[in-house]
């Protein structure tokens, strides 16, 4: 899925013109900029933001009465509908809501509603009735308060590929009225974070796939957004970069910001999120913490890594499927109410030593097809009906 924004205008920040960093052509002095990071200079609502990546997560104890604090969800969707003019209904009553300070996955297979409902949340799709909140603000009556909330990273790589990765993000803050001094500030800051500093003035174009991408993620905070919203952010990159991109996506979010996150990688949102929901035919078919979540599964899978080669057949223990990745690889499939100690009792009887065991990445895979399977059915009852 693909979510596009447009970008055109004019620089209107302030500051001095034709400034850039310290140490080039028309340097804005750093204490100048400092002084412009913390707030204390700059004129409109871009002065309130700070440099920090995010304000401290909402809710917890009080320092001075040790009560807790009733938490504002980062996200809050309320019967959320969307009916397209040709009559297509994307949405059926969506309701959800995300805590703040949360990595957040967003999952469900193409045409389930995922964009549409990414695209009223940042105030790109209309919809037709509902309520979206965005820290308590109404995204559909306060639409600019709730925008300067939200950070959004398009699956489209859709910014100027003949700009350099430095005026991309500096160009960026103009079009929130970041005045120029803080902007350049933040610019250095955010490609430093994604490792892009060495490229900063290269061209766009010139960047790598993975690159492009953290450029992508590096333009969306430049506004220090509170809530930051990625759209299939890993999509085409391979293995060993879509790993660098979940440790920054990591320290983003331990850093205070909540992420919500779609991809179609699933091993990814099991390894990154803490909680999800699953969309599918325009309904929340499952919402909740990951773990509750893959406790439904009635099956476990596990890969046990083995000292020395398998030389014997594979052990046999009623209930439990064993099957070969190599010869220094097994996996097993187990009820979950089997006691693991069977398992291992059978591999010692075998002469077989387990040098490490992991639980097998799939598991939100295997669940995620079992509940849209589900919902297939169910539609097509209803139209058999």
């Amino acid at each position: 899925m693909r979510l596009e924004t447009s970008l055109r205008g004019k620089w209107t920040g302030t500051g001095t013109p034709g400034a850039t960093v310290a140490g080039r052509p028309g340097a804005v002095p750093r204490a100048a900029c400092n002084a412009l990071s913390r707030g204390r200079t700059g004129r409109g609502p871009a002065a309130r933001y700070t440099t920090g990546l995010a304000p401290p997560p909402l809710g917890g104890p009080s320092p001075r009465t040790g009560t807790t604090v009733t938490q504002t969800p980062a996200l809050e969707v309320r019967d959320l509908r969307k009916i397209y003019d040709n009559g297509t209904e994307a949405l059926k009553g969506v309701s959800l809501s995300v805590a703040p300070g949360d990595f957040f996955a967003l999952l469900g297979p193409n045409g389930a509603g995922k964009s549409t409902l990414i695209g009223i949340v940042s105030s790109l799709v209309n919809a037709s009735s509902g309520e979206v909140r965005i820290f308590g603000v109404d995204r559909l009556a306060q639409r600019e308060d709730a925008m300067r909330l939200i950070g959004l990273v398009p699956q489209e790589l859709n910014f100027n590929m003949f700009e350099k990765p430095f005026d991309v993000l500096v160009n960026y803050a103009g079009f929130y009225g970041i005045p120029r001094a803080q902007a350049l500030v933040r610019a250095e800051e955010e490609l430093k974070r994604a490792q892009l500093w060495p490229k900063a003035f290269t061209m766009g174009r010139t960047l790598s796939g993975g690159m492009k991408r953290r450029l992508m993620i590096a333009r969306a905070l430049m506004t220090r957004p509170r809530l930051l919203i990625l759209d299939e952010p890993t999509a085409g990159v391979d293995i060993e970069i879509r790993r660098g991109m979940w440790d920054l996506l990591s320290d983003i979010n331990a850093a205070g910001t909540t992420v919500i996150l779609t991809t179609h990688y699933l091993e990814e949102a099991e390894s990154l999120c803490r909680n999800l929901a699953i969309i599918d035919h325009g309904r929340i078919v499952e919402h909740g913490p990951m773990k509750q979540v893959l406790a439904k599964l009635d099956v476990e899978a596990f890969v046990l890594d083995l000292e020395t080669p398998l030389a014997h057949g594979l052990p046999q223990v009623e209930g439990a499927v064993f099957s070969t990745r190599d010869d220094h690889t097994l996996e097993v499939e187990m009820p979950r109410s089997m006691d693991l100690n069977r398992i291992f009792a059978a591999l010692s009887e075998a002469g077989i030593r387990v040098r490490s065991m992991r639980t097998k990445s799939n598991r939100l895979e295997e669940l995620f097809m079992r509940m849209t399977q589900a919902g297939r059915d169910a539609v097509a009852k209803e139209a058999e009906a």
